[in-house]
């Protein structure tokens, strides 16, 4: 018995799915989480830059200690 190469029926050909609609983002929403994240990253900015000495907002070496690694990481002096 001979057997041909070619397949019997030809395959059948799906219709690609279409690319889902992107929304666009509008600035409104994403406004208030930027603010937001920009305040915080300020007041982490300022604990491991600046908490120390004359310009201490919270008396004490605990915060010192706390960021202390992350003062070095960053490049900040602090002794």
């Amino acid at each position: 018995m001979a057997q041909s190469a070619a397949p019997a029926t030809a395959p059948v050909a799906t219709p690609a799915a279409a690319p889902a609609a992107i929304t666009p983002i509008s600035l409104k929403t994403i406004a208030p989480w930027a603010v937001f994240f920009g305040v915080l990253m300020l007041v982490l900015l300022y604990f491991v830059g600046a908490e120390q000495g004359a310009t201490a907002l919270i008396s004490g070496e605990g915060v010192h200690e706390w960021v202390h690694d992350g003062r070095h990481l960053l490049g900040f002096p602090c002794h």
